[in-house]
């Protein structure tokens, strides 16, 4: 037998790695993940990859009762992790043992564990909770709607924290079960596939999963009753529309314009690559707002967006969504660009394809109505600023710099890079920045000035600036009065497509929160 001998020196090696880490040794995770339009969205020390929810939910009262247990794995040595929420909890366990918890802030919820967590563990998190969604308010706002029917979560950039506990930020992207009880009669629509339904003693259960990486923002619960349509792509992948039973006037238009999530779907594979999800669809429920919104799989959209009739760019928009932010996120809410930018510009390549207008006549419309005096020159959509984060000029200045790129390294750079971005960054996080490199990388072309000038600057850039990329507007007459000529100058010729785009320019102001 072949005896190993251990020197002393050894011996003391292999004891100190068995001493577990001194408490001093563990601390709490931070309570928000660093993003620096929102410091206290998400939170340090962990890294979630499942959430399982076990809700029922009463639409008479607003009553929501739930189990969420999280999946997770630390990424340092934890005595105490936040998650946030804003119902009440009753129970916190952390790997099958009850955990202390505390309230902070406006939605933390303070959980210690019964044994401090080493960094790179396995966790498992059970919170046991209840309240009214509506009567919560987090900063004096809120993310969940009332029907006459049931409720809604569908809200930007926040919108968990009032169904479910979480890491609530898009850095932290995780797989989803959602298990609903509604009272027969009622339906509750989420995310991904219906993987079951059943009824027992007055309640049916229904079961969703999303099986690929998603924001905490975009995972949405719509309870109410719905008319459902059901439906295969060419590829098999399920298709699922639902609409409210009430949605009066606006019904049709709704209708007429979310059944054709499926063609939409399929020209987008064409542009931006194969679809990257498990299922397909849309919801309209009958709530006051005006906005949309691209919660994964199946965007929400308010009937307001078909108060003047169908709107298929708004559909554009939001499925277009479902690779650039929702497949790719932002790294930080400051590169909102490099989602709504994209989304916006697949509005203006749709105009192009129904022969409404091309993206170049929209681009050239866009910079020849806009003065230079216009405050939209100021808002830089690179970096926007929390109060800015949804303005216009983030959705069409953001589109002008595509725009300006397309015409600058040619249409064969231009559309390789618009697959082959949401394949490099596929269900992870990306920064504005990341997209400037990987511009450069296609191309073969430095492109930092031309991204500065039509992300950066706080000013219109100028008439030779425009030409240089092959922007236009209109010329001044010489002598003319007005800034720049304008009063003389001849009026740009609207895009056929115009009036439908602008009519998307709410997607995504909901008016309930401040700067929002």
């Amino acid at each position: 037998m072949h005896r190993r001998i251990i020197v002393p020196s050894a011996l003391a090696a292999s004891l100190l790695l068995a001493i577990p880490a001194s408490a001093a040794d563990f601390t709490p995770g931070a309570p928000g993940i660093g993003d620096s339009y929102y410091p206290a969205s998400g939170n340090g020390g962990y890294d979630v990859s499942h959430y399982d929810l076990r809700l029922t939910y009463q639409p008479a009262t607003d009553l929501l009762e739930g189990t969420a247990t999280i999946l997770a794995t630390t990424k340092q040595n934890l005595s105490r992790f936040n998650l946030d929420l804003g119902l009440k909890v009753s129970e916190v366990r952390v790997n099958g043992r009850v955990a202390r918890f505390a309230t902070s802030g406006s939605h933390e919820l303070e959980v210690t564990p019964a044994v401090p967590l080493e960094k790179n563990r396995q966790v498992s998190i059970v919170v046991r909770y209840a309240g009214k969604p509506s009567e919560v308010k987090i900063d004096g706002w809120t993310a969940w709607a009332r029907t006459p029917d049931g409720g809604v979560a569908a809200q930007e950039p926040d919108s968990a924290a009032w169904w479910f506990p979480s890491n609530d930020h898009p850095l932290d992207k995780a797989t989803f079960d959602v298990s609903v009880a509604v009272p027969d009669g009622t339906q509750a629509i989420s995310n991904g596939v219906l993987q079951s339904q059943s009824s027992r003693l007055g309640w049916t259960r229904f079961n969703w999963r999303s099986n690929k990486p998603q924001a905490t923002y975009l995972a949405t619960l719509a309870v109410g009753k719905f008319d459902i349509t059901t439906d295969r792509t060419a590829n098999g992948l399920p298709v699922l529309n639902a609409y409210s039973k009430d949605l009066g006037d606006n019904a049709g238009a709704a209708r007429a314009s979310i059944e054709r999530t499926t063609e939409v779907a399929e020209w987008l594979e064409s542009v931006f690559g194969p679809y990257p999800f498990n299922a397909l669809g849309g919801y309209v429920p009958n709530v006051t707002s005006g906005f949309a919104l691209e919660t994964q799989t199946r965007p929400f959209y308010s009937p307001r967006q078909f108060a003047n009739g169908a709107n298929v760019s708004v559909v554009v928009h939001e499925l277009a969504h479902q690779w650039y932010g929702d497949s790719v996120s932002v790294h930080g809410w400051k590169d909102i660009w490099v989602n709504e930018g994209f989304a916006r510009y697949s509005q203006w390549l749709w105009s192009e394809k129904e022969g409404e207008g091309t993206a170049q006549e929209l681009a050239d419309y866009v910079y020849a109505t806009r003065t230079a005096q216009d405050p939209f020159w100021t808002v830089r959509p690179g970096d926007p600023g929390p109060d800015d984060q949804f303005h216009i000029a983030v959705y069409d200045r953001g589109a002008l710099a595509l725009q300006a790129l397309r015409n600058e390294i040619g249409d064969e750079d231009f559309f390789t890079i618009l697959k082959g971005w949401p394949q490099r960054f596929a269900y992870g996080n990306a920064r504005v920045a990341d997209f400037v490199r990987y511009a450069e990388q296609v191309s073969g072309k430095p492109l930092a000035a031309l991204f500065d000038t039509w992300l950066y600057e706080p000013s219109k850039p100028s008439a030779p600036t425009a030409a240089a990329v092959g922007l236009s507007a209109p010329a001044a007459a010489p002598g003319s009065g007005g800034p720049a000529g304008r009063a003389a100058a001849p009026k740009p010729v609207q895009p056929k497509s115009w009036k439908k785009i602008a009519a998307t320019n709410s997607v995504h102001e909901s008016g309930e929160r401040g700067g929002h």
